[in-house]
């Protein structure tokens, strides 16, 4: 899964890419705005820190996101083919939204998250906007020359979406059918994929009620209920602090300001649910491991994600919820309860769930 982070300038943008990755983003990457950052972050999940403390694996691995930090976004930034390219290329948008005053650094006009999402928002929309024109100059062209019912199809798509872009509305809250989605996906247009919008809120020490609010509180609320969308807050500046602080003393830190959680933990989850993606995790004295799938993905397509043998000679899913195995302690007195069950090829995978693949490999 790649996301890419988006936004004006000076709103956190890097810094919060930074404390996502672990990347030290030296003083000669932002002296090339236009080179894009990417890094790897560790999704936090401790389900998967619980049974790893039952198992005592020589490995453990957490699933992971890949983060692309793009320079300043703006119509003049995506008129350039190498910013586009890397914006295309991801899976989902964080745009992170200026929601903290700090004289000290600039800022055009008053402080002002929805106008600032709507403007970015209008960005993205004009430069599908330009795509869908070119297509469809080129589609009227071929259809003069020949008529299929593969070419029409397709006409009368990019023709609505022109119209949905028209009325200054982004295509993903397009309503299509999956083989809509699979005629449009070769576009990558930007407007169309889930975004995330991150406030960037001022350090309180009502930091836990002033997160919880936010999104409202900046009249965000309307933006983020619409489809394949969503919201999250973050304080840029606490965030800073804790990545570089132990397990023990974020956990402290964290109190102090009213939170059990940091921000990056609720982003990382937003992110997710609004990609419709869950885990579920192998364990063993070997390795305990978190695996990112799809919701509603069945059994033998899970057993794929961990290799395409197993998919292949899929026999049954030994399955446990994480809960019901650190409750009974091993899975052998799971076994004894009845609560390790054994599931074919087509059960649906459920967030949390504790899987060992049989197959006739």
């Amino acid at each position: 899964m790649k996301t890419g982070i988006i936004g004006l300038p000076q709103v956190g943008k890097t810094s919060l890419f930074g404390i996502l990755t672990k990347a030290n983003v030296s003083a000669q990457a932002y002296a090339n705005p236009r080179e894009p950052h990417i890094g790897v972050a560790k999704v936090p999940d401790d389900r998967l820190d619980r049974l790893a403390a039952l198992y005592n694996p020589k490995k453990l691995t957490h699933a992971s996101v890949e983060y692309v930090d793009v320079g300043a976004i703006g119509q003049e930034a995506l008129k350039e083919s190498a910013y586009l390219g890397h914006l295309r290329n991801v899976d989902a948008l964080a745009h992170v939204v200026r929601a903290f005053d700090d004289p000290s650094i600039p800022h055009v006009g008053p402080v002002d998250p929805l106008r600032d999402i709507k403007n970015v928002e209008f960005d993205l929309m004009v430069s599908d906007l330009g795509q869908i024109e070119k297509r469809l100059e080129r589609l009227e062209k071929d259809l003069k020359k020949m008529r299929s019912p593969e070419l029409e199809k397709e006409f009368e798509l990019i023709k609505r979406a022109n119209a949905h872009l028209g009325s200054e509305r982004s295509l993903r809250e397009m309503e299509m059918t999956p083989e809509d989605k699979k005629r449009l996906r070769g576009f990558m247009f930007l407007s169309e994929k889930p975004i995330l919008y991150v406030l960037n809120v001022n350090e309180s020490t009502e930091l836990g009620t002033d997160l919880e609010q936010a999104v409202s509180r900046n009249k965000v609320s309307d933006v983020a209920a619409r489809p394949n969308s969503a919201a999250a807050a973050i304080c840029g500046k606490v965030e800073a602090e804790l990545a570089e602080m132990s397990d023990a003393d974020s956990a402290e830190f964290l109190s102090s300001y009213g939170l059990q959680e940091s921000g990056l933990v609720r982003l990382i989850r937003t992110t997710y649910a609004l990609l419709g993606l869950i885990s579920f995790f192998t364990a063993g004295e070997d390795e305990c491991r978190a695996w990112t799938i799809p919701v509603h993905t069945r059994a033998v397509e899970a057993a794929g994600a961990i290799h395409s043998d197993l998919e292949k000679h899929f026999i049954r899913a030994e399955t446990i919820r994480w809960d019901q195995l650190l409750e009974a302690g091993s899975e052998a007195n799971a076994r004894a309860k009845g609560t390790l069950r054994l599931e074919g090829k087509d059960y649906i995978v459920q967030d949390g769930d504790v899987m060992h693949i049989r197959h006739s490999g």
